[in-house]
């Protein structure tokens, strides 16, 4: 008896081998070479990297959560929309920036796209984010990462650049890699890892490049991370200090990063490190 014709499985067809172990360093190469070649068609050539809070919400949003806190009358909830509230302007202020800063990059007559919006691609600040870039009617990126719990692109992310990362390296990476300015609104643990990384990469001259980084909202960054102690307590140095500029105003902000951008970046050829 002739058996019928037997075809094994190709190797990159396999999902059993492409999820295991043995093919890790697959996974992680298919994570720097596929976004490189989204950018690459995208013609996008650098970015203005935005983090912060998932949790803040827009001012509609958190005014009818206080409203809706008022009508239950319960304290704890009244107290915590309230505080909602309050935050909710760091999301209004993310929004109008990032719609400066991308009419602005529009504005420089060129074919390649610079300065591009690009965020952690989920809800709150990076929300408010992509909604400025898109109503700007520009590119912006999403750089979601798959986490335990559910997790989707926010709305506003330009479908071609939205992006699900497995390796949180990757990720941050790419955060790093075309970056030519940063922006930190208020957030929590992965605003800080992500905001120190990069300025522990500036600090040892691995990133190379200059890149202007924002410290959103005095109040909320004056309080979290006492820099002047660190100098004072002699583990950092004081011209630390000039990695980042403090702001407190979208004017502010925005004329410090156009002003950054166009010194050191407009006539550089190269959008890399």
């Amino acid at each position: 008896m002739i058996d019928k014709p037997f075809h094994p499985v190709k190797a990159y067809r396999d999902e059993d081998f492409l999820n295991g172990r043995s093919a890790r360093p697959l996974r992680i190469m298919a994570e720097y070479m596929e976004p490189e070649e989204r950018f690459r068609q995208a013609q996008v050539r650098d970015t203005i990297v935005i983090f912060g809070s998932a949790r803040i919400k827009s001012a509609e949003a958190a005014g009818k959560a206080l409203d809706t806190a008022k009508a239950a009358g319960a304290a704890g909830d009244l107290a915590k929309a309230e505080k909602a509230v309050k935050m909710s302007r760091y999301y209004e202020e993310a929004r109008e920036l990032s719609a400066r800063l991308t009419n602005w990059s529009k504005n420089l007559d060129r074919n390649d796209k610079r300065f591009v919006i690009c965020t952690g691609g989920g809800p709150g600040i990076m929300e408010a984010a992509s909604r400025g870039a898109s109503e700007a009617k520009g590119l912006n990126i999403g750089l979601n990462i798959s986490l335990p719990f559910e997790q989707f692109a926010n709305p506003f992310v330009t479908r071609a650049l939205a992006f699900e990362f497995h390796y949180f390296f990757i990720r941050k990476f790419w955060f790093a890699y075309l970056s030519k300015a940063i922006i930190a609104m208020p957030g929590g643990v992965g605003t800080l890892d992500e905001l120190f990384e990069i300025m522990t990469l500036m600090q040892t001259s691995k990133i190379r490049k200059k890149v202007p980084i924002v410290l959103y909202g005095k109040e909320f960054w004056d309080r979290v991370v006492d820099f002047d102690a660190l100098v004072d307590f002699g583990t950092i140095n004081e011209e630390d200090l000039n990695l980042f500029h403090r702001a407190d105003s979208i004017d502010d902000a925005f004329d410090y990063l156009t002003s950054e951008l166009t010194a050191h970046h407009l006539s550089d050829p190269s959008p890399f490190m």
